[in-house]
């Protein structure tokens, strides 16, 4: 099995490797595809990353080259985080071992990297029990995110999964009350973050998906005081972390 690194992640290339690494039930982050390349295996590959709901990428020869430098990939290859995801059922279930409420971070497609790293780092600050991103359309635990994150990366728990409102309302089935961080809520100061509690953060533009907004129980926001009206994702994310670590206090 041709197994590489390159920026952050490990990289297996290969017809029969990729195959049996999809197989195998592996945390893959995406697929690589050559231009031009279809057919045989490849065909069956691809099906079964659909199946398998995986991002899969075309991209030309020479850029498959680099990433795989200079190994016969065969037109594929697999790209997958050095860190390890877990369960969203793992972080409820440190939280229990820990005989604490839980308190979780959803990261709604925070795409920036640096940004990932930032909230990640705080929320190891915080003692956060883990944090949950998307699938499709979030940065991923690359060499970015793990250097933004400072070695908190190491400490804390990532859950991924394919559908953000599905997992609030798993979260709510398990007695979390799930807080929406949104300009037009509730002020933060006047919420008691002293119960079972996930935060949602909002992509850096958007902000939160709508029916990821309608899951929440309460929407709450920041005072802005300047011109603008916004805050950098991570900077709102550590503000309101802080702010249940001082009504748990």
């Amino acid at each position: 099995m041709e197994e590489r690194k390159e920026q952050g992640y490990n990289i297996i290339c290969g017809r029969n490797p990729v195959l049996e690494a999809v197989r195998s039930g592996r945390e893959i982050d995406r697929l690589l595809v050559a231009h031009g390349v279809s057919g045989g295996s490849v065909t069956a590959i691809i099906a079964k990353c659909k199946q398998k709901g995986i991002l899969i990428k075309e991209v030309s020869p020479q850029k498959l080259d680099y990433y795989c430098s200079g190994a016969n990939h065969q037109g594929v290859a697999v790209l997958f985080a050095e860190q390890e995801y877990c369960t969203v059922e793992d972080i409820l279930s440190y939280a229990k071992e820990k005989n604490q409420k839980p308190f979780i971070i959803i990261c709604d497609e925070i795409e920036d990297p640096h940004n990932l790293g930032a909230i990640i780092r705080t929320a190891e600050a915080c003692g956060v029990h883990g944090i949950i991103i998307p699938k499709r359309r979030s940065a991923s635990l690359n060499a970015t995110v793990a250097k933004s994150a400072s070695g908190a990366l190491e400490y804390m728990k990532v859950a991924r999964v394919t559908n953000i409102p599905n997992t609030i309302d798993m979260l709510k089935e398990n007695g979390v009350w799930v807080f929406g961080a949104d300009m037009d809520g509730d002020g933060y100061e006047k919420i008691d973050f002293d119960c079972p509690t996930a935060l949602v953060i909002g992509n850096e533009g958007k902000g939160i998906g709508t029916l990821t907004a309608k899951k929440c129980d309460q929407i709450v926001s920041l005072p802005m005081c300047g011109k603008i009206n916004s805050l950098n994702a991570s900077v709102a994310a550590g503000v309101l972390m802080y702010e249940v670590v001082r009504k748990r206090s």
